[in-house]
C-alpha cells in the first residue's frame, strides 16, 4: 500500500497543540491514516509496534528520517507509553517535542525502551 509520508507529516504539524494533550497515540495514528494507511487501534501508545508492522513499517536503527515513528514503553506515572513521528527536524505527537523523542523530563531521566519504525 502506498503511503503519503509528506501528507502524514503535514497533518501532524497542522494539528499539534502547544503542549501535551495526553493523546499522543491518537494524533500520531490520525497522521498516519491521513497519509493513507490504516492501523489496528490499541489501547496504549506502547502497544502500537505490531500495528505499525502490520501496516508495512519496519523497525530501524540510527538517524531518524522524516515520517519515522517512535513507540516508547511505559514508565511510572505514564502507563500507556508514548508515540510520536519525526517531521525531519523534531518529533511531534499531540505537541511539538523540542527535546527529542522522549516527551518529558521523566522519560528523559528513566530512558525507557523504545523502537523506531519506518515505512518505505
Amino acid at each position: 500500500m502506498t503511503w503519503d509520508k509528506a501528507g502524514a507529516v503535514r497533518y501532524l504539524q497542522a494539528n499539534a497543540a502547544l503542549s501535551s494533550q495526553s493523546r499522543c497515540a491518537e494524533y500520531t495514528r490520525r497522521a498516519i491514516e491521513a497519509g493513507g494507511l490504516r492501523l489496528v487501534r490499541t489501547d496504549s501508545a506502547k502497544d502500537y509496534g505490531s500495528s505499525l508492522v502490520g501496516a508495512g513499517f519496519r523497525e530501524v536503527h540510527g538517524t531518524p528520517q522524516r515520517g519515522d515513528v517512535v513507540v516508547i514503553q511505559a514508565i511510572k506515572g505514564h502507563p500507556y507509553g508514548h508515540m510520536a513521528m519525526f517531521d525531519g527536524h523534531i518529533w511531534i505527537s499531540d505537541f511539538r517535542q523540542m527535546n527529542g523523542f522522549y516527551p518529558g523530563q521523566a522519560y528523559r531521566t528513566i530512558k525507557p525502551a523504545y523502537k523506531i519504525y519506518r515505512h518505505d
